[in-house]
Formats: structure tokens, C-alpha cells, sequence
């Protein structure tokens, strides 16, 4: 795999990481991404968000496939872990959507913006008294710092920060912030509780994968493993497009339970979820586990979809 994009960076999270216990600390990020650039953070069968988690030893989720951010068309990408963890990750993540933005545009633009997800009772100290703080960020960092006003048509008690900038200036803005909102115990409570839109977004996994992340830091304590919950879920997805998920032979399907670790099971031929043309599968294993394969899934029905209503406009226009 090559990190090579953006390795300055590594030098600020490097230095903010010396901080007292700061390797035994674990916290969380939550950032969005458009919907369009999701798969890249996914790859194929799981694969790049499993090289990610390897490499790193952070924890990473998605939101499920259209399951937005109110307010928004992006799917929100938690990390967990130490904060080096996270932040090594968080590069990998976006360096990867940079790297797809540049390729695809035919340009050297890189992705100008990112927004994290940060509690509203968190970001008095990001923005410290009178402004100080934030304005001492955006002085060392050189990157945009904004945060958005409350969204109360939502209900929400988080609010966005939005960092402009190179990726460097970027990395090196939320590391200060992650670092500042780490040292804050409401901060830290509050990212080991459900998110209250989760039942907008059926973000139902985050709370026991943050308490799971220990078991993904590769000390292999048994006692970290069993706070890990195991689940089976059942979804459908219809006749149409269960061959995307199945894969020659069950190729696809062998991939996607091998990167996530969860164990499935899809009904036979005409075996049906009751009152519809959707075939059942059942997906169980640890929580963690049965998210990711969700996640995957469903970007590969997403993206057969999209196909599918391509072909057919470009038969219209013929």
C-alpha cells in the first residue's frame, strides 16, 4: 500500500501523540463524506477499510448505505482508537479520497474541505475564551476553521467543524482539535454513548464498537473481546441484485464475510422476506462484524443500482 501522499503530516501527529498518556487514551472521531466517494473508503469486498483498520489499528465504520447526516447527502465515517490511531487513519482515509478526486478530475485539486462531527457542549473548548483557542489553531495549522451555528430543525446536538485547506493544514488543524476535545471528559463520555440521531440514521453499531475498540488494538485481551456484542441481523435485497452480493461461484460473498468476519447466509431460490421479491439474508457475528458486512452489502447493491439506471437512460437517449 502506498502512504506516501501527505507524509508531512505524520510529523504533527507524531508530535501531538508525545502528550502524557496520550497512547493509553481512547477517543473518537466522526467526520463525513460525500456519498459518491463512500466505496473508495470501502473497496472492493471490504478491502481497503480492512487494510485501514490493519494498518492503523483504529476502528472504522460507516453509516449505512443513504443513511445520511441530517441536512446532508454524506455518510459519516467513525474512527476509534488512541489518537494516534485515529489520526493515522484519518490520513489514510483521506489521503485515499484525495488521491480518487485528483485521478478523476484529471487536475491536481485536492478535497478543499472536511467536516468532523463534535458535540455542541464540546466546542466551547475548541473555541476557548474569547476565541483564543480556535484562533491559535488556525494560526499553527494555517487551515480554515468553522464551526456551524446549532441545527435545531433536526433536533441535533452535534454541530459541524469545517476545515479548508490542504490536506496537510487539515490533518494538522484536527489533530489539535482531536487532541483538545480528548482531554475534555464530557467529550469522552459522550463519544461511548449513542448518537441522538441515531434512529435517523440507524447508526445502531457505534455504541458497541467504541467499547469494542480496545479488542482491535492488537493486545489481544480476551476481557476487551467479550465487550464486543454478537448480533444477527436480516436485511433484503431483491432478486435483481443478489447476484452483486453472491459473486460467481459465491466469490463475493466468501470476500465480504473473510473482510468482515461476520458469517451469512442467503435463502434459497424463491425463498422470499414475506409480502416481497427480496431475497433474506441473514448476517451474524460480532456487532462490529455484522455492520461492516451491512456496509458492504449494500454499497455493492448501491452501486449495481446506479448501473442499472445508467444502462437504462443511456437505451433512452439512443
Amino acid at each position: 500500500m502506498d502512504f506516501t501522499e501527505s507524509d508531512t503530516a505524520s510529523e504533527s501527529m507524531e508530535e501531538l501523540s508525545q502528550e502524557p498518556d496520550s497512547d493509553e487514551k481512547t477517543t473518537q472521531i466522526r467526520f463525513l463524506v460525500p456519498k459518491a466517494l463512500a466505496g473508495y473508503v470501502i473497496g472492493k469486498g471490504g478491502s481497503t477499510i480492512t487494510q485501514f483498520q490493519d494498518y492503523s489499528g483504529a476502528q472504522i465504520l460507516l453509516s449505512r448505505s443513504q443513511e445520511y447526516f441530517p441536512g446532508t447527502t454524506c455518510r459519516i465515517v467513525v474512527i476509534s482508537g488512541t489518537i494516534m490511531q485515529v489520526l493515522t487513519a484519518l490520513q489514510l482515509v483521506l489521503a485515499k479520497l484525495h488521491s480518487k478526486v485528483r485521478g478523476e478530475d484529471g487536475s491536481d485539486v485536492e478535497l478543499r474541505r472536511t467536516r468532523i462531527v463534535v458535540p455542541h457542549s464540546s466546542c466551547g473548548g475548541i473555541i476557548g475564551k474569547g476565541g483564543a483557542t480556535i484562533r491559535s489553531f488556525i494560526e499553527d495549522s494555517k487551515a480554515g476553521i468553522k464551526i456551524s451555528p446549532m441545527n435545531r430543525y433536526f433536533g441535533l446536538s452535534d454541530r459541524l467543524v469545517t476545515l479548508s485547506g490542504t490536506m496537510e493544514e487539515q490533518m494538522r488543524a484536527i489533530a489539535l482539535i482531536l487532541t483538545k476535545l480528548t482531554e475534555d471528559d464530557d467529550y469522552s463520555q459522550k463519544v461511548h454513548s449513542p448518537n441522538s440521531y441515531r434512529k435517523d440514521l440507524g447508526l445502531y453499531n457505534f455504541f458497541h464498537a467504541c467499547k469494542s475498540v480496545k479488542s482491535r488494538m492488537s493486545f489481544g485481551s480476551e476481557q476487551n473481546h467479550k465487550e464486543d456484542s454478537y448480533n444477527s441481523v436480516t436485511i433484503g435485497v431483491s432478486d435483481e441484485h443478489i447476484g452483486v452480493v453472491i459473486g460467481h461461484k459465491g466469490s463475493h460473498i466468501m470476500e465480504i464475510s473473510q473482510s468482515s468476519g461476520a458469517r451469512i447466509k442467503i435463502s434459497g431460490r424463491g425463498v422470499f422476506l414475506p409480502g416481497t421479491t427480496n431475497r433474506k439474508i441473514t448476517i451474524s457475528g460480532l456487532q462490529s462484524s455484522v455492520d461492516l458486512a451491512v456496509s458492504i452489502i449494500e454499497g455493492k447493491v448501491d452501486e449495481a443500482s446506479k448501473k442499472r439506471d445508467k444502462d437504462e437512460t443511456d437505451m433512452d437517449t439512443d
